[in-house]
């Protein structure tokens, strides 16, 4: 709910934005935020930092898998041999024979027994044909018929221990997630970084054109004053031409000056999502002076590695690779899992052999035990330990680095404070010295040189004035983002 909030937020100052034209410093921030691919990309990144997760947790619930298969064979199997299958198949066949001979005997050493012998005789030759039947369906209940083979498995598996290894994992995609969290805010605040000095780059253009336009005023102003003079012999025409020039340069200057305010536009308009071509006003462009805060350049460096997200990146790269060694070592660990399974077959072969789908459940414990590889478990464990000394060092180097910044960043900020009281001096310095030499050019006692170097001081001095002011709005910017307090 929160996030539809938000989207609908940014649509609605998009809206606004491009419907009526004038955008405050927030809103392009808004707008940047809500239009970044950079951040658009990071964002998503999260969401697979989140379910890659959640996936992870999965490995301590029990997981379960249905198999399947189906074999057609060339030939059956045979529980008995070709000379058995014959024995079998002729049983009264093979019994005639034998039997023949005995009778044989018998009536020959008993000529008595004839006549027993032969209806004897005749009730077996009756019965043989039976047998012969008889071993046939033997035969026929010996095949297995194992041409057409079916098998079905569904196995659940519950790891019981693991060496670690799940619990490192699900430990690493946490940090992962707020890795990718981290990431975003640090993505966040150079785009607000980025958006702000595009801001302050128009707005100085804005006043710079303010300028060269007055500026190109005031020497037409003086160039159709000489021409007068000129007329009524007061003045020289080098005295004409010189102020032409000035004229010249001064058209030179604007035409640069609105070529660069309209770059400067367009970069804005990128930043923020909008069209190129689309006409935009700031909000502060009709500021004479700009708004500016009594900095702060007090700081804690506790509090700036607390804040900044690089910091707290690196530090959780440092415990991902902690997790990682735990990971590599868990791999040379014995695992035991527990296993159940329902397998069914077909033919089955609980009731002899049966065209027909039977199975059994069973129920065990896996145990895998690594005996001998050759040292290369330690090797490897030695060599994730090397990656996670690396990332403290990482660690170290970043804030020794982040330390010297904000102490750069505070240091240009008092620095630009101090320029922009100077300029500001100057600034006033060059309005007087400008009003005595019009005043004294008017009343002929000045000449045209003095005024044009007047006109020039003031031109430098109110354009390192705009100059000051918006570098002291950027280093406080800077400050803030070095402090990780940029919001």
């Amino acid at each position: 709910m929160k996030k539809v909030l938000t989207l609908t937020i940014l649509c609605s100052l998009a809206l606004v934005g491009k419907a009526q034209g004038v955008l405050s410093l927030d809103s392009c921030r808004a707008l940047a935020l809500a239009n970044n691919k950079d951040l658009l990309i990071s964002n998503e990144k999260i969401n697979a930092a989140h379910y890659q997760r959640k996936a992870a947790f999965t490995n301590y619930l029990p997981s379960i898998s249905a198999t399947g298969a189906y074999m057609r064979n060339q030939k059956e199997f045979s529980l008995l041999n070709d000379g058995q299958k014959a024995a079998l198949s002729g049983l009264g066949t093979n019994l005639a024979g034998p039997i023949g001979e005995v009778a044989t005997k018998i009536v020959t050493e008993y000529p008595d027994l004839a006549p027993f012998v032969s209806s004897l005789s005749g009730k077996l030759g009756a019965v043989l044909p039976e047998l012969d039947k008889t071993g046939s369906s033997i035969v026929d209940a010996f095949r297995t018929d194992t041409r057409n083979v079916y098998a079905g498995a569904i196995t659940l598996t519950q790891p019981l221990y693991m060496g670690g290894k799940i619990r490192a994992y699900n430990k690493i995609t946490k940090y992962a997630e707020e890795l990718a969290q981290q990431q975003h805010q640090s993505g966040k605040q150079e785009v607000i970084m980025s958006t702000d000095q595009a801001y302050w780059q128009v707005i100085s253009l804005v006043n710079k054109k303010k300028l060269a336009e007055g500026y190109l005023k005031l020497l037409q102003q003086l160039d159709s004053d000489v021409e007068k003079m000129i007329t009524e012999g007061v003045a020289t025409k080098a005295d004409g031409l010189s102020v032409r020039v000035k004229v010249n340069e001064a058209e030179m200057t604007l035409t640069k000056v609105e070529d660069g305010l309209s770059l400067a536009r367009m970069l804005l308009c990128q930043l923020c999502g909008i069209d190129l071509s689309s006409p935009i006003t700031l909000a502060d462009e009709n500021m004479n002076d700009i708004p500016l805060m009594t900095p702060d350049t007090h700081f804690d460096m506790n509090t700036a590695y607390a804040n900044r997200p690089e910091i707290r990146s690196l530090e959780l790269a440092t415990q991902i690779y902690g997790q990682k060694v735990n990971v590599t070592r868990a791999e040379y660990l014995p695992s035991i899992a527990l296993m159940g399974n329902y397998i069914t077959t077909n033919p089955s072969v609980f009731n002899s052999f049966e065209n027909k789908f039977k199975g059994m459940w069973n129920v065990g414990v896996m145990v895998q035990v690594p005996i001998w590889n050759w040292g290369q478990g330690f090797y490897k464990t030695k060599a994730a330990k090397a990656e996670a000394r690396i990332a403290q060092y990482q660690l170290q180097d970043a804030k020794e680095k982040i330390e010297l910044q904000v102490n750069q960043a505070a240091f240009k900020v008092n620095e630009a404070n101090k320029k922009l009281t100077m300029a500001s001096k100057n600034m006033e310095k060059a309005d007087e010295n400008l009003r005595y030499a019009v005043l004294g050019f008017k009343e002929g006692v000045i000449a045209t040189s003095n005024v044009l170097e007047a006109q020039t001081a003031w031109l430098s001095a109110q354009s390192e004035k705009i100059d000051s002011q918006i570098d002291v709005k950027l280093t406080q910017i800077y400050l803030k983002k070095s402090l990780g307090t940029l919001r």
